[in-house]
Order: structure tokens, then C-alpha cells, then sequence
């Protein structure tokens, strides 16, 4: 007999592929705690993000990563939802004050794929060829390799994004692949990009699961989820993107292995149109403050007058 009240409530957007993460988190839920997974009531929640698809903006204009989880936060917030469940490269650096992210799911692939129903690789593009995104690291990074391209502005859940390279709004996107595995659609990527060259966005190919902290049997029912390689390389991306949103809003991508107890981070910054690109890398046990020490040399090395051209920009 089902109970009256639900064991929990997850708070998700209403994209294919954030449902499909929230359907995941229910069912390791049910497994690891032996409920129905009727028990586990999904609330779908409209975010700003969401809204905001068709102007085809990118987030960085209409007011950055946070749009797509500011109201999953402000119903768990006000007792609507227990759990927010998040691609984590979408939660905002900073979370609001009684929010935490509790824990993270086993890492999928991190690599962006190349897309195209024209092409077989980037190289294959025909000159001055319309790119599709509205990334500011995927823009700089496409740029890097082909300052020919043309960017045209390119948002969506995966469907639409492919639905518009059939009716030749561009000629070629970039999607994640760990979000093309986990909707089953892995078999489109045209190829798969060299994440050393085309480094993802921090967090990328993560599910994050948020909590409020001071609802310790959610908190509790959430920790048995935790995968704590997957915890630890993106507690590391995060703190250097801390240290990168207080400085510039330039493109950035960052990159960790962690091997036995030893984790290596390397990030990058990027000029907006992929001229000028600043690398770091460093190896070491604590993410915070590995995160904070490739954050930290990244602004050294490219220093404040040019973090401030492009910050206006």
C-alpha cells in the first residue's frame, strides 16, 4: 500500500534529458533505500533557463548558469521539493543560502561531440560555414581552430538542436556527450572531440544532487549516492571557477583525473573569439585548494587589464 505521503520529492526541469537524469536519481533512490519508485514523487519545475530557449540568447546576456536552477531552488526552499537534481556544469557557482550540493552520480563521459548532418569533423567545415551555439567556451574553442566560422546563435534541448541543423540553421553544434548517452542518442555525435584541445565546461557530465542541509533525513537518504571520485574532481572544478567568476566572464574549461588519491586539474581561460588562450595545470590531494591554485595562476597569468577587456565585452 502506497503511502499518503510521498518518501521524497525530487524538483527537475522538464527537458528530456533532465527528466531522465530525475527518473535515474528516483530509481537509485528506490534501490539503495527499498522503496517503490512510485514512492518518489518528480515535480517538474519551469525555470528561467527554460523560458528563455527561444530567444536563443546566450546565458551569459540573460544572466548566467543559475537561471536553470534558481526556481528548483526557491521550491525546495519553501518545502515543495526535497531534492534538486542538476547537470551540475548548470548550478551556479555560488548556491543560495540554505541550499548545498549533497552529492554527485558517477561521472559520464566529459567530452563534447561534434554534430553535423553535413560533415564528418570540424576540419571537414567548408569556409566561413555557420557554427551553432550559444556556449562562450564552445564559441572560443571552435574559433581557436576555425576563426573562419561563423557563430549564429544555437539553443535547445537535444531534439531541437538536431531538428535545427536538418533545416540548416548552421552547419555543425557541439552537445555533451554525456547528456546524448544518458536520452540514448550517443549513436548521433558525428565524432567525439579531443577533450585536451576542446576542453568541457567545469562539472560537465555530472549529476548533481542538491539538498538543504538542515533537512538531515534527506541529507541522509541523498549521502549513499554520493560517488566520491566524481565528488572530489568536480569540488576541484568548482573552486577554481570560484576564484574565475569573481575575476572575468571569459570562456572557461577545465579537465581532472584523479588517480589513486592524486588528482590533476588543468583549466583554461579563452578570449571571446579564441585569439588568446591561458592554460594551467597542478597535481595535488586537497580539490579546494587545487582548484583555487589553478584558478588563482590562471587571473596571474593573464592579468587584470586583460581579464577586464573581456569582462566588458
Amino acid at each position: 500500500m502506497q503511502s499518503s505521503a510521498p518518501f521524497a520529492r525530487i524538483g527537475t526541469r522538464g527537458s528530456p534529458l533532465a527528466l531522465a537524469q530525475a527518473r535515474l536519481v528516483r530509481k537509485l533512490l528506490s534501490e539503495a533505500h527499498g522503496v517503490p519508485e512510485d514512492d518518489i514523487a518528480i515535480q517538474v519545475i519551469s525555470t528561467g533557463g527554460d523560458r528563455s530557449q527561444a530567444s536563443n540568447a546566450s546565458l551569459i546576456e540573460i544572466g548566467g548558469k543559475g537561471l536553470f536552477t534558481k526556481e528548483i531552488d526557491e521550491a525546495m526552499l519553501a518545502g515543495v521539493v526535497d531534492i534538486g537534481v542538476h547537470s551540475s556544469k548548470d548550478v551556479a557557482t555560488s548556491l543560495p543560502e540554505g541550499i548545498a550540493l549533497a552529492a554527485f552520480l558517477e561521472r559520464e563521459d566529459v567530452r563534447d561531440a561534434f554534430m553535423s548532418v553535413r560533415v564528418q569533423s570540424l576540419d571537414h567545415l567548408p569556409k566561413n560555414a555557420k557554427f551553432g551555439t550559444s556556449s562562450i567556451r564552445r564559441a572560443a574553442q571552435v574559433l581557436r581552430q576555425r576563426p573562419d566560422l561563423e557563430i549564429v546563435p544555437f539553443r535547445g534541448n537535444v531534439g531541437t538542436r538536431l531538428q535545427k541543423l536538418l533545416d540548416g540553421v548552421a552547419d555543425a553544434t557541439m552537445l555533451a556527450v554525456a547528456g546524448l548517452n544518458r536520452l540514448g542518442e550517443g549513436h548521433r555525435a558525428t565524432a567525439l572531440l579531443d577533450p585536451e584541445i576542446f576542453m568541457p565546461a567545469p562539472a560537465q557530465g555530472a549529476i548533481g544532487i542538491a539538498v538543504r542541509p538542515d533537512d538531515t533525513r534527506i541529507a541522509d537518504l541523498v549521502a549513499v549516492l554520493d560517488h566520491a571520485p566524481t565528488h572530489t574532481a568536480i569540488s576541484a572544478e568548482r573552486a577554481m571557477l570560484a576564484v574565475l567568476d569573481g575575476s572575468c566572464r571569459t570562456p572557461v574549461g577545465a579537465l581532472s583525473r584523479l588517480e589513486g588519491g592524486t588528482l590533476t586539474l588543468k583549466g583554461q581561460i579563452l578570449s571571446l573569439d579564441g585569439k588568446t588562450a591561458f592554460d594551467s595545470a597542478a597535481t595535488g590531494t586537497d580539490p579546494l585548494a587545487l582548484g583555487k591554485q589553478v584558478g588563482d595562476d590562471l587571473i596571474a597569468q593573464a592579468g587584470t587589464e586583460w581579464l577586464a577587456q573581456w569582462a566588458a565585452t
